[in-house]
């Protein structure tokens, strides 16, 4: 068996004279305390040393990607040519794969074989001869610093940071340029008020405060470059009857540089933008086309860098940016948030308000593959991200116009959608809230209702009053409703029984003259 051992110096080929002690896994560093007894163990066959340090270098990257460099390639040929037949122990497996598919060479890796290249490591020294201790640790040191140089210069993760540094820098412009075009309204404002409602364009209205200055150079201006016929004509006219103060002409000044950095700040945020969806188009492109340049570079500044941003799952790519929501919804128990960065996507924009949710889902879970695609693919093309958005598109489709196929009970057919009815629900206006005084009391329809409920008896009317059992069951106001017709009653018998008594009186009186007449009217006959 053949032992291949990588160095900073150079490929070193040990040759296993005792392979039975390679069984006792355990036991083997033993073998390996002193230099007398790694010599029986192993032996160099064969040491390629690097002429220089971009050799080495060259050797090192590609042994961590798993490929073949020039120099391992040339000592395997010269080396296994003679020894074919032999086995090849390698500490990487991925490596082995590749010299067994390109050199037709038998490869073994395992525990046994982890355990020699760690014992070789400790009696390196000893075991391969014309190599000093210090020129081995000086090039160990500049194979170190020129692998971790490397690495930075040419790492996945930190060529993405132009994207997070550019997404940073565009967010602050559009802040500046809100503030700036504010305050340059406000200030020409006090001036001109009229022109800032005729002319509703930011960097349009900087343009034309740039060029009219005081309002009464409009009519001599021409704006024919900046407005349109008919806002030009609208600007003339409102500035011939203006209530805005006048200024001085250093105001006018200040106001012109403030315009002049407007626009300067709007040029280069055209050009910042471009930057940045170049970059996008060139680093994660599928993750583009899903779900746009500013909101793809928002989720990779958001995650660090896009390696970080391919760890994540599909459900965090969704919330990516809601996390303040979502820490909030948990402790309160209440409903997490559907979308984070997400949301600015153009295809959660167009969605209708109820499918908003399915579609953020849908769409966080393709972009999860578009990243995961972008990251660790080797491919630079946008077939996948064409074909998932595409597959989105025909979904949402299907969601906004109710076209979800039903399955009939043969299960071959297709049910037809029903009809659609618009139902138009009329309602009729009630009058009656519009007056805020009652139009009946409370013990008025009260006692109505229940006149409704119980039928009236008609009563027969009796010189004498008789008295009627009241009911204990019902209610109060019934009692003395019935009690008022009682005394009037009683009044009224009164009143008769006095009209019967004086009429009886008259009576007794005329009968007693009626007498006394007679009795008279006889002594005079007599």
């Amino acid at each position: 068996m053949l032992v291949l051992f990588e160095t900073a110096a150079g490929f070193a080929i040990f040759k296993v004279l005792d392979e039975a002690k390679l069984k006792q896994v355990d036991s083997l560093y033993k073998e390996f305390e002193t230099p007398e007894k790694a010599n029986k163990i192993v032996k160099l066959k064969h040491f390629e040393k690097f002429q220089d340090t971009t050799e080495a270098l060259a050797a090192a990257t590609a042994l961590t990607e798993g490929k073949i460099g020039k120099s391992l390639k040339k000592v395997l040929k010269k080396v296994m040519a003679k020894e074919a037949h032999e086995q090849l122990a390698i500490s990487d497996a991925k490596l082995g794969g590749v010299i067994k598919e390109k050199l037709q060479l038998s490869c073994v890796y395992n525990s046994a074989v982890a355990e020699l290249m760690r014992c070789i490591r400790s009696q390196m020294e000893s075991l391969i001869t014309g190599l000093p201790s210090k020129e081995l640790s000086a090039m160990s040191l500049g194979l170190a610093h020129s692998l971790s140089r490397y690495k930075l210069k040419f790492s996945p993760d930190k060529v993405d940071t132009m994207i997070v540094q550019a997404i940073c820098l565009l967010d602050d412009l559009d802040k500046e340029l809100n503030n700036y075009i504010m305050r340059c309204r406000e200030w020409y404002g006090w001036h001109f008020p009229e022109l800032g409602k005729v002319v509703t364009d930011n960097l349009v209205y900087c343009k034309s405060v740039r060029k009219i200055g005081d309002r009464t150079n409009v009519a001599g201006s021409d704006l024919s470059d900046v407005l349109s016929e008919e806002i030009e004509a609208e600007v003339k006219l409102a500035a011939e009857i203006s209530m805005g103060t006048e200024v001085s002409e250093q105001d006018i000044t200040n106001i012109r540089h403030l315009c002049d950095q407007v626009i300067d700040i709007s040029e280069y945020r055209t050009q910042l933008y471009d930057y940045l969806k170049n970059r996008m188009m060139a680093i994660a492109p599928n993750l583009t086309v899903m779900v746009g340049e500013l909101v793809g570079a928002r989720l990779i500044s958001h995650a660090g860098s896009l390696l970080n941003l391919a760890k994540h799952p599909a459900s965090t790519v969704q919330i990516l940016g809601a996390e303040k929501a979502l820490f909030r919804a948990l402790k309160t128990r209440k409903d997490t948030p559907k979308y984070g960065l997400i949301y600015h996507a153009s295809l959660v924009g167009q969605t209708s308000v109820k499918n908003k949710g399915k579609i953020a889902r849908m769409l966080a879970a393709k972009a999860a593959l578009a990243i995961r695609y972008d990251a660790l693919g080797e491919d630079t093309n946008t077939d996948m991200g064409v074909a998932n958005r595409a597959k989105l598109e025909i979904r949402l489709r299907h969601l906004e116009e109710k076209g979800i196929r039903r399955i009939s009970g043969t299960g071959k057919a297709m049910a037809k959608a029903d009809k659609y009815q618009h139902k138009s629900e009329v309602r009729v206006y009630d009058p009656s809230g519009d007056s805020t005084i009652p139009s009946t009391s409370k013990k008025r329809k009260f006692e109505e209702v229940e006149e409704a409920e119980e039928p009236v008896t008609p009563t027969v009317k009796s010189k004498k009053a008789k008295k009627q059992p009241v009911k204990e069951e019902e209610p109060a106001e019934e009692e003395m409703a019935e009690e008022t017709p009682k005394k009037k009653k009683k009044k009224k018998d009164k009143t008769e029984e006095k009209s019967e008594e004086e009429e009886v009186a008259v009576t007794e009186s005329t009968e007693k003259k009626k007498k006394k007449k007679k009795k008279i009217k006889g002594g005079e006959d007599e």
